[in-house]
């Protein structure tokens, strides 16, 4: 089902795709690093266009988004390709092949099984939805009549001309940077030039409205580096404020980086003491069900607001208007408690 892109434009005999900050300049016969984008008589093709590789349902709070729209389910799913050659990824088997495959379901199709299996939202995730962005939209654009909300989780690697693409039906980002987004460790376990295209892109989701929450996967020895930390921080708090969730997320041994052990919990808490000692009122440790910082607490009376194991909300203390119910600060969070909140939430899908 390969649909002409949207995202490119001719030059010369060649043709220059827009959909992340590769920027690819591609000829004929050809296709750009992601593998799924190929330029056929002087046309660039989105190859994986209304192919599905991986669906599920899950909680929100495992993209992780816990600022938008708290306990809700959504409709996760993805295609092949990415845009990195992340060699830690743990979606591998989706993100590193290549190759225009999955199962044939078409926007309509993938919004009516949303609805049916009772999700709020649509989530564009497990590998980059960067490279499927047409795929994403024409489903998105349809999601939001029929009163879905549409969310993604990305490397953030875009460019001025997708965010403009995807302002229309996007209503919330976790832009997930790996190592601190430090520009060697980029480089050298990504294949990505370095952190500045993300934080323009995070500039520009910012001025659209468009919610954001930022991961970064502290990695041990290669990529926990605390200035690097501090360095990354200081410039997401000049772009999004002291209110962005920071999530510090815990690496675990896989794919080419297998040998590496888990990040010490130790590790994690010393970047959540640096962000709160820089500003940030939400800082957050993932990938460790039950530790504390799992947690919302409040800013004001610093009590605990939201309690969370894993991805399960154990315990609720806002009021329907996201204030506290002990000292009344009102906390930046999109959207109302779902009436799931306190379900399961993970349902497997079947195409």
């Amino acid at each position: 089902m390969s649909k002409e892109a949207v995202l490119y434009r001719k030059e010369g005999n060649r043709v220059r795709c827009l959909a992340c900050a590769r920027r690819c300049l591609i000829g004929e016969g050809q296709i750009g690093f992601c593998g799924v984008r190929s330029v056929r008589n002087g046309k660039l093709y989105l190859d994986v266009y209304g192919k599905v590789a991986a669906a599920h349902v899950d909680p929100i709070e495992k993209k992780p988004l816990v600022h938008f729209y708290p306990g809700s389910k959504v409709f996760s799913f993805s295609t092949y390709g990415c845009n990195w050659m992340c060699m830690y990824c743990q979606n591998y088997d989706l993100s590193q092949r290549r190759r225009p495959e999955g199962y044939e379901v078409s926007p309509e199709e993938l919004v009516d099984m949303a609805i049916a299996y009772e999700a709020e939202g649509i989530t564009y995730t497990y590998n980059e939805p960067a490279i499927f962005a047409e795929f994403a939209h024409d489903t998105g654009v349809i999601a939001r009549k029929r009163g879905l909300f549409n969310t993604m989780v990305s490397n953030g690697y875009w460019t001025e001309e997708l965010v403009d693409y995807v302002k229309d039906f996007l209503d919330a980002v976790t832009i997930d940077f790996k190592g601190n987004g430090e520009e060697k460790f980029m480089k050298r376990y990504t294949g990505a030039s370095g952190p500045e295209p993300i934080l323009e892109t995070i500039r520009e989701l910012n001025k659209n409205g468009i919610h954001v929450e930022i991961t970064d996967l502290v990695i041990p020895h290669i990529g926990d580096d605390l200035k690097a930390a501090e360095n990354l921080l200081k410039k997401i708090m000049d772009i999004l404020g002291p209110d962005v969730p920071i999530h510090f997320l815990r690496f675990h041994p896989d794919y080419k980086l297998d040998y590496l052990p888990w990040t010490p919990v130790e590790t994690l808490e010393k970047h959540y003491n640096l962000a709160k000692s820089l500003g940030f009122n939400y800082v957050y440790i993932g990938n460790v069900p039950g530790h504390p910082y799992e947690s919302t607490y409040c800013p004001k009376c610093h009590n605990l607001v939201i309690g969370r194991d894993g991805f399960r909300i154990t315990e609720w203390h806002l009021t329907e208007d996201m204030r506290c119910q002990y000292c009344g600060y009102k906390l930046p969070i999109v959207g109302k408690l779902s009436k799931h909140a306190f379900e399961d939430r993970f349902d497997p899908v079947f195409i």
